[in-house]
């Protein structure tokens, strides 16, 4: 099987490497080990491997799932994977015997190792994408020996793997210089750590840290200029301070995610937040702690930001949906998208003239600055008229009788017949000898008769001040 001739491979290369073995780029610096050296080195990674009885190597998960017999490289139309490296990128010289993509997810999939490096190299060297989440990695070592062995990787997904607490080298960090894409979800990886991939990492562009219970970070004497996306929801950043440190570790950071974090205010002056955040584009405080009007037009202190989401935060917590986004869009008037939607211009300009009635009536010292600035756009407008479109259930219309006429008070779901019997105390008639006309008072037309004893009154459309005249019908 070809397990088994991967197994005997690096029997052999083990014993060829005996009397010259390569550090790898976790190692202390040295080059080499003497042969005693190297045999203790053989003997100490025997014992782990038998010790270690609950995890898998990334080369062993790799051999499985890719392998001729469990991934065949053709057996029909659509079956199957065929390696195609990227234009310009060197192949994968054995990708005939192992038939890789070169996008691999491999989560869950009990990985602690790397396993044989020249294995790695063998297989990887046309992979861009490698998924290793919910794996058992602990030791930033065994990651980097995966990670220096992949020149063309640029995507890497670490999330959910033990990290808490395992410390970083230098020399190990160095293997992730050609990621651009790092996700470190729920790994707990120290802060000092993350310092050291962004200073390690020249291309990194965009960096995930959720769930990683940050409450405070700090600031990196060298800044990572590379970084466009940060991603670091769901963790414990309550003080402006601390984001504040995020605009001189990455100034051309294009799109902020912070939900979820209860984030209690902005801080920083009008100067400071285009200084720092010269070029934001996008925010997110979903679910933050916001609660002044104040943090809301303090957004438009950022130059470029032109979208924002903002829900579930205390402040908007005493209005209704419509208010909510027509108080943020008067306030906003950079932001082009909110909460995911476009804002068009005719929404704006609702949303504008909304924001001057709500305030029409404040007293001078508590209305909004926008409020001025928008008066001076549309002028100082009246409140709307209030107009009630629910249906009328009465009417007080005139009843006209032969020389007879009195005030009535009808209802309007009523049918024609159930009017008629109404009337029968009025008129001094029976249901079947009476008919009835509709005299509309602001129309020119002529009496309608109400004929249909089915008919509800509401049809009519009638009103108050409207008459109903009763003539007897003729025997």
């Amino acid at each position: 099987m070809f397990v088994k001739w991967i197994e005997n491979k690096s029997d052999v290369i083990n014993r060829q490497s005996v009397h010259k073995q390569r550090a790898d780029c976790c190692d202390t610096g040295q080059t080499s080990v003497s042969l005693a050296e190297g045999e203790a080195v053989q003997r100490d990674r025997a014992m782990d491997s038998s010790e270690d009885t609950d995890g898998r190597s990334f080369v062993e998960v790799i051999s499985e799932k890719y392998s001729p017999e469990n991934f065949p490289y053709r057996r029909g139309p659509g079956m199957g994977v065929v390696v195609v490296p990227t234009t310009g990128l060197q192949g994968s010289p054995m990708k005939d015997r192992l038939n890789l993509p070169s996008v691999l997810v491999l989560n869950s999939c009990g990985i602690n190792k790397a396993g044989d490096q020249a294995e790695i190299v063998a297989f990887c060297a046309h992979v861009m994408e490698l998924d290793l989440s919910h794996n058992k990695l602990q030791d930033w070592h065994e990651i980097s020996k995966i990670v220096s062995n992949i020149p063309n990787l640029e995507f890497l997904n670490l999330s959910s793997n033990p990290l808490a607490g395992i410390p970083l080298e230098p020399r190990c960090a160095e293997a992730f210089s050609s990621v651009r894409r790092l996700v470190l979800n729920n790994t707990q990886v120290s802060w000092d750590t993350v310092l050291l991939l962004t200073r390690e990492t020249p291309e990194l562009e965009e960096l995930f840290l959720c769930l990683n219970e940050y409450s405070s970070v700090s600031a990196s004497s060298v800044a990572c200029p590379t970084l466009r996306l940060l991603h670091i929801t769901d963790n414990s950043l309550q003080d402006w301070a601390e984001v504040r440190k995020f605009g001189s570790m990455f100034p051309g950071l294009d799109t902020l995610v912070m939900a979820n974090n209860n984030l209690a205010s902005i801080q920083d002056s009008k100067d400071i937040l285009r200084r720092l955040f010269p070029n934001l584009r996008s925010i997110n405080l979903h679910n933050s702690g916001l609660s002044q009007w104040e943090d809301i037009e303090k957004l438009n202190f950022f130059p470029k930001l032109e979208e924002v989401r903002l829900q579930g935060i205390p402040l908007l917590q005493a209005y209704t949906n419509a208010e909510r986004r027509s108080l943020m869009i008067a306030r906003l008037p950079s932001v082009s998208v909110l909460n995911g939607s476009v804002v068009t211009d005719s929404e704006r300009e609702d949303a504008e003239r909304f924001f001057i009635r709500y305030y029409i009536d404040y007293p001078e010292e508590e209305l909004p600055y926008r409020y001025h600035s928008l008066v001076t756009k549309y002028g100082k407008l009246q409140p709307l008229a209030e107009i009630d479109l629910r249906p009328r259930f009465y009417a007080q219309v005139e009843v006209h009788f032969e020389e007879k006429v009195e005030q009535l008070n009808i209802r309007l779901d009523q049918t024609v017949a159930e009017l008629k019997k109404q009337l029968t105390t009025v008129v001094q008639l029976s249901t079947n000898s009476m008919r009835l006309y509709y005299i509309d008072k602001g129309s020119a037309f002529g009496p309608e008769e109400l004929k249909y004893n089915t008919r509800a009154l509401h049809s009519y459309s009638i009103q108050d001040g409207d008459e109903i005249l009763v003539v007897p019908k003729n025997k």
